[in-house]
């Protein structure tokens, strides 16, 4: 009996290690990096909208590196575009306006309103939101920006 709780509490600790091994597995991004990938974001938006969103819903074509990932939305009625952070699943074809973080901070009336500045702006927005490959909320920056009729942006975690 002794064993076998010794053997399953053992299992346990090793599950746990290996969930905590892979959410570390995935590399954290820099600020730099973020801002990097906005740009890079703005350029494929204008250049083919259509193409764009459906390589950043993707991850592909270095729209996802690491835990950094574009996000964009219609300017006209908030409805968020997919994007390639497996825990954001339910936000996609929400209202942004109307996305509230773990902490209960209303960051997409934040995010939304950010966008509606002149194209070129950047606003910083501040919120906590799961990182991929880990559940937990954690401290993200996102750098916003409007491109056209969309909101986009890129965050890192801190």
């Amino acid at each position: 009996m002794i064993r076998n709780f010794i053997v399953h509490v053992g299992a346990l600790a090793l599950i746990g290690l290996s969930s905590a091994a892979l959410a570390q597995q995935v590399k954290q991004g820099t600020a730099a990096e973020a801002k990097a990938m906005l740009q890079k974001t703005i350029a494929a938006v204008k250049a083919n909208k259509a193409k764009a969103l459906e390589m950043i819903a993707k991850g592909e074509g270095g729209f996802l590196d690491g835990d950094i990932y574009p996000f964009c939305f219609n300017i006209s009625d908030g409805k968020v575009h997919p994007f390639p952070n497996p825990n954001a699943k339910a936000l996609f074809g929400v209202d942004e306006r109307t996305i509230k973080d773990a902490a209960g901070k209303n960051y997409g009336k934040e995010v939304f309103d950010a966008a509606q500045k002149p194209e070129g702006q950047i606003t910083e927005v501040h919120y906590v939101f799961s990182r991929p490959g880990d559940t937990k909320p954690s401290p993200k920056v996102s750098f916003v920006t409007r491109i056209g009729d969309l909101g986009c942006g890129v965050g890192y975690y801190k």
